[in-house]
């Protein structure tokens, strides 16, 4: 039988998107730790190029899809039921969970405590005010926009499983509707392969950004020592975590979604309760919300010409925003794919509201209560970690001393270990469950992954930050990963986009056609059923001719 199994599961499997990928990070990871600071380099070139010289692309393609996202949120194609039931799979709380856990990494706790103080010593925002806009930037960073890439692509896939029951779930599929029979040719190989290069590329970034936090925590509680191969051994260990919760299938996903919702609460009233900070926290909160929305039109489309807010003919906006919306970009190949598949039973409308409202929602408390909390510690003097960070500190290093002003530091810190452990396992869960679909020639909506192809995705997604750490894994080097992997993404998005207005109207017209049919089956039973009776029967055919 498990011959037969493994015989079925090799003829099911798409080995050119499955096997190129492995080739590729195996050989990308071997370049980065035999030649790390020739790496930096080329990719220090790749990054002027694309985010400085063509900035320009990546917001005008993130505003435009939030604009985008709103009109069909409200306009016809928002009433459309994603699926043959218009009672949803999962409640409120653990769709909303999910949504928020399962495509925020524990990056979300990372960057919420320490993105804050790096505006602190930016120019630009030391002009127009530390207090009001370093609580600011965040918002706009993690706000309306970068959501916006998610909940887009969700209501298409979501569209594309649920409403069209294709067979194909990948980016390719999406874009059937433009591309026709070419997706099933090289344009949409190279359309998938692009999707599985950047998503890995991505989650490199998140694992080499935020494990080196989990490697400093543990330093301070137990005495464990910080050197490079502790770091690879807790990564090794998280991803020995998720691996085991992804084999448990999409409800797996939902209950460590909520157990992880929960332990975000537990950390977020920490701080709230133990810092001693909340009306600060809470009134700086306020005021940013506000300063961000007089001013999202036009931080949105800044772009600084003359390169004034920045050093070295990079600006703040090259520095910061367009990064953050490369990020988002290159998450986007998955986890829309995720929130699609969970929606089923909601309308386009509800999904893409309520994504906002619960994403949002989600992001917002964590950097408010996070972020101003260390904010508080800067403005007040209690920390002076905009210091810390230019004395050369590493960022890991900074947020356990803002946990050290804390009571009961250990006790916050081992909560922030679980917290994290638990956000990687559900969002890694959530992505390795979709990018497991890519090796499938076809695979069913109802219809999940074998656990061995699900297991060897969940390896794959360790071995290229493996690579990043052995290089030169400044925040810079970090950064220039995304914003490179997203610039081929950014076309591919708006294909997809393009595909579902053009396939959602067509299932609208069809829709149109076939109420008519059934009205006019309706009429006619009615007439032949009056023309039995006498004359009320000829009055029903003339008021439906007329």
């Amino acid at each position: 039988m498990k011959k037969n199994n493994s015989k079925n599961l090799l003829n099911k499997i798409d080995w050119i998107t499955t096997l190129i990928p492995l080739i590729g990070i195996v050989f990308l990871t071997i370049l980065f730790i035999a030649f790390p600071q020739q790496s930096t380099n080329t990719l220090d070139i790749l990054r002027d190029f694309l985010g400085n010289q063509l900035g320009f692309y990546y917001m005008l393609l993130g505003l435009g899809i939030f604009i985008c996202s709103l009109y069909i949120a409200f306009s016809k194609y928002g009433d459309i039921v994603l699926g043959k039931t218009d009672k949803p799979k999962y409640s409120n709380f653990a769709w909303g969970a999910m949504v928020f856990t399962g495509t925020m990494a524990a990056d979300i706790l990372y960057w919420s405590m320490i993105e804050w103080a790096h505006y602190v010593n930016e120019p630009y925002v030391i002009d127009m005010g530390v207090q009001e806009w370093a609580s600011t930037f965040p918002l706009f960073h993690w706000g309306p926009i970068p959501w916006g890439f998610y909940l887009i692509l969700s209501a298409a896939f979501g569209f594309m499983l649920h409403v069209r029951g294709r067979n194909k779930q990948k980016f390719s599929e999406a874009c059937r509707p433009l591309l026709g029979k070419r997706v099933d040719g090289l344009p949409g190989r190279l359309i998938d392969l692009t999707a599985v290069f950047a998503l890995l590329a991505g989650t490199a970034t998140t694992f080499s950004m935020a494990t080196p936090l989990l490697t400093e925590a543990l330093n301070k509680i137990f005495g464990i020592s910080t050197g490079m191969t502790t770091t690879i051994g807790i990564l090794l260990i998280v991803a020995f975590v998720y691996t085991l919760t992804v084999l448990f299938g999409y409800e797996g996903i939902s209950k460590a979604s909520t157990l992880c919702a929960y332990l975000f609460f537990g950390l977020l009233g920490y701080f709230l309760i133990f810092g001693g900070e909340a009306v600060y926290i809470i009134e700086t909160g306020i005021s940013s919300i506000g300063n961000l929305v007089q001013n999202f039109i036009g931080m949105s489309t800044w772009m600084d010409p003359l390169r004034t807010s920045g050093e070295g003919g990079v600006g703040f906006a090259q520095n910061w925003t367009i990064f953050y919306w490369a990020y988002w970009m290159v998450w986007c190949v998955a986890t829309p794919f995720f929130v699609g598949v969970i929606s089923e039973g909601r309308t386009i409308r509800s999904t893409i509201m309520g994504g906002y409202l619960w994403g949002i929602a989600g992001t917002f408390t964590s950097f408010i209560v996070f972020g101003n909390f260390g904010l508080s510690q800067q403005m007040k003097g209690g920390l002076d970690v905009a210091g810390q960070l230019m004395a050369g500190a590493s960022e890991a290093q900074i947020i356990v001393s803002i946990f050290e002003q804390l009571p009961f530091a250990s006790i916050g810190l081992l909560l922030l270990i679980i917290t994290m452990i638990t956000f990687y396992s559900t969002t890694f869960d959530s992505l390795t469950m979709v990018i497991s679909t890519y090796s499938y020639k076809r695979l069913e909506v109802t219809e999940e992954t074998d656990k061995r192809v699900r297991v060897f995705w969940a390896i794959l997604f360790i071995i290229f930050p493996i690579g990043l750490l052995f290089s030169e894994s400044s925040l810079n080097n970090l950064q220039s990963v995304s914003i490179i992997a997203a610039f081929p993404i950014g076309f591919v998005v708006l294909l997809i986009v393009g595909s579902f207005l053009k396939d959602a109207k067509s299932y609208l017209s069809e829709g149109k056609e076939r109420a008519t049919e059934e009205e006019f089956v309706e009429s006619t039973s009615k007439v032949k059923e009056g023309t039995r009776k006498g004359v009320g029967g000829i009055r029903v055919q003339e008021t439906y001719i007329k």
